[in-house]
C-alpha cells in the first residue's frame, strides 16, 4: 500500500500496497486451464465476467484488467476526471482485538499506533529483523486501542500470515490472559471508489455528510441497510473511499455503486498507472525484503517518539532503520523523468556520463496525464537530489533523465472543509 511525505495519513493505499499487472502467459490449453483453476476468485468474480472483464491472474487471483473496449488510458482519465470503481477484494483484510492488540501491532512495525485517534488510518510497514519490509499495510484504529483494523497484499499473503502466526502465538504465550484475538475476515468484499466525484456518489447512497471526513480517516455507514467500513483514502492520489462489505452483500452494493452516474469500472491496468502518476509504491517491484522504509522513502511512517534506541518500545531492525536515519541510507527509491522511451522495470541507471551504474528502475510507465516517460527505482545516495541528470538504459541505448520529486502528478486528496492537497 504505498510513497507521498503524510505522517499520520492514510496512503493507498498500497498498502498499499498491488503487485506488478504484469500477466504471465500460459502455454497450451491444457495449461491455462490448469491455471485458471488454481486461481482464487473474489467475491466479484461473476460481475465481472457479466460486464465483459479481461481477467488476468494477479497475486493467485483471477481479476480483471480492463473491461470491454475501453482501454488503459481512458479508464485511467476517468478516474482523474469523475469516479472509477476498482474490485480490491482479493487484499486481506483483518480486526485485531484484545487488550495488548495496540502494543502487539506496534512490535511489528515502527509506527507510532499509540497516537492516533479513533478511526483514524495510517500506512505502515510489516518488518523484519534485519529492517527490510515484509509487506506494506494500512492500519486503523478503531473505537479505541483495544480494536484495530489491517489490510495487507494478497501477493504476500502467505508470508504476512505465517508472519502474523508465529508473533501473535509468541506475544500471547508471553502475555498470558491479555491475549490479542486475531480475525482474518474471509470474503468480506473491499472497493476502491476513487475520483473528484466519488464523495457526489458515495454520499447520498448512504446518507453521510462526508464533509467531516477528511483523508486518513474512516466512519461505519449503512449503505441500502448493509453497515459497511469506509474510509477515506485509495492509491490513486485522488479523493476517494475505501469500503469494506460483508460477504453477502458485496455484490448488491457494487451493482448499487456502479448504477449511479458517471461511475465506471476499472481495472488492474489503470490502477497502476494511477498508483505510479501518484508516487506509491509496488511490493515486489518497489518494495522488497531487502528495503527498509528509509531507503524507500518511508522514513515518516516511523514515529518521531521511536527514533530514539532507548525507547521502551523497540521495533524489529532499529538498529538499522535509525542509523539509516542519522546517517542516510546507502540508496534512495526517487521519481525520473525519461526522454525518448519509457524505462520499465530492471532498467539500470548511470550517471549523467554514462560510465558509472548507479541504479536500477523498479516501475515504469507512459504517464497518460503528463504525456512524458516516468519511472521510479533505487540511485545510490548523492545522486539522488531533484534536478541531477542520469542516463537509464533501456533497450540497450542510453537515455537522457532527470531525477523528479514524486508525486508525479499533485495529490488531491481530501484534507476537511473542501480543501484539496496532500496531507499536511
Amino acid at each position: 500500500m504505498f510513497a507521498i511525505r503524510a505522517p499520520s495519513s492514510l496512503l493507498r493505499l498500497a498498502p498499499t500496497c498491488v503487485r506488478s499487472v504484469v500477466v504471465p502467459v500460459a502455454r497450451g490449453l491444457q495449461t491455462s486451464a490448469r491455471l485458471a483453476e488454481e486461481l482464487k476468485r473474489t467475491p466479484l468474480y461473476d460481475f465481472h465476467v457479466s460486464k465483459q472483464a479481461k481477467m488476468v491472474p494477479f497475486a493467485g487471483y483471477s481479476m480483471p484488467l480492463a473491461y470491454g473496449d475501453v482501454g488503459q488510458v481512458t479508464a485511467h482519465n476517468h478516474v482523474r476526471t469523475s469516479a472509477g470503481l476498482f474490485d480490491v477484494s482479493h487484499m486481506l483484510q483483518h480486526r485485531f482485538t484484545g487488550p495488548t492488540s495496540q502494543a502487539f501491532l506496534m512490535s511489528l512495525t515502527p509506527s507510532s499506533l499509540n497516537t492516533l485517534a479513533p478511526y483514524t488510518s495510517t500506512l505502515s510497514v510489516l518488518l523484519n529483523e534485519s529492517g527490510g519490509i515484509i509487506d506494506d499495510t494500512i492500519i486503523t484504529k478503531q473505537a479505541n486501542e483495544n480494536e484495530w483494523y489491517v489490510v495487507t497484499n494478497a501477493g504476500r499473503a502467505t508470508e504476512d500470515i505465517a508472519h502474523l502466526k508465529e508473533k501473535l502465538e509468541a506475544w500471547n504465550a508471553r502475555n498470558g490472559g491479555r491475549e490479542v484475538r486475531w480475525r482474518r475476515m474471509e470474503g468480506w468484499g473491499l472497493l476502491a471508489l476513487q475520483g473528484p466525484k466519488s464523495v457526489e456518489v458515495l454520499q447520498p447512497l448512504s446518507g453521510t455528510d462526508f464533509a467531516d471526513i477528511p483523508f486518513g480517516k474512516s466512519v461505519d455507514v449503512k449503505i441500502d441497510g448493509v453497515k459497511c467500513h469506509v474510509a477515506r483514502g485509495g492509491y490513486t492520489g485522488e479523493d476517494g473511499f475505501e469500503i469494506s462489505i460483508p460477504p453477502e452483500s458485496t455484490v448488491k452494493i457494487t451493482e448499487l455503486i456502479t448504477s449511479q452516474h458517471g461511475v465506471q469500472l476499472i481495472g488492474l491496468g489503470a490502477r497502476d498507472s494511477l498508483r505510479l502518476e501518484a508516487g506509491m509504491c509496488l511490493y515486489g517491484h518497489d518494495l522488497d525484503e531487502t528495503v527498509s522504509p528509509v531507503e524507500a522513502g518511508l522514513t515518516w511512517v516511523i514515529g518521531k517518539d521511536r527514533r530514539n534506541a532507548n525507547a521502551p518500545n523497540p521495533f524489529p531492525g532499529q538498529s538499522r532503520i535509525l542509523e539509516e536515519i542519522a546517517k542516510g541510507p546507502s540508496r534512495r527509491r526517487v521519481g525520473f523523468e525519461i526522454t525518448g522511451a519509457p524505462a520499465r522495470e530492471g532498467c539500470k541507471i548511470f550517471d549523467e556520463s554514462g560510465a558509472e551504474e548507479i541504479g536500477v528502475i523498479t516501475s515504469g510507465i507512459p504517464s497518460p496525464t503528463l504525456g512524458t516517460n516516468i519511472a521510479m527505482g533505487y540511485i545510490r545516495s548523492g545522486h539522488h537530489k531533484k534536478g541531477t541528470k542520469v542516463q537509464i538504459e533501456v533497450r540497450k541505448r542510453k537515455r537522457d533523465a532527470v531525477v523528479r520529486a514524486m508525486p508525479f502528478v499533485a495529490s488531491k486528496y481530501y484534507k476537511g472543509k473542501g480543501v484539496l492537497g496532500a496531507p499536511a
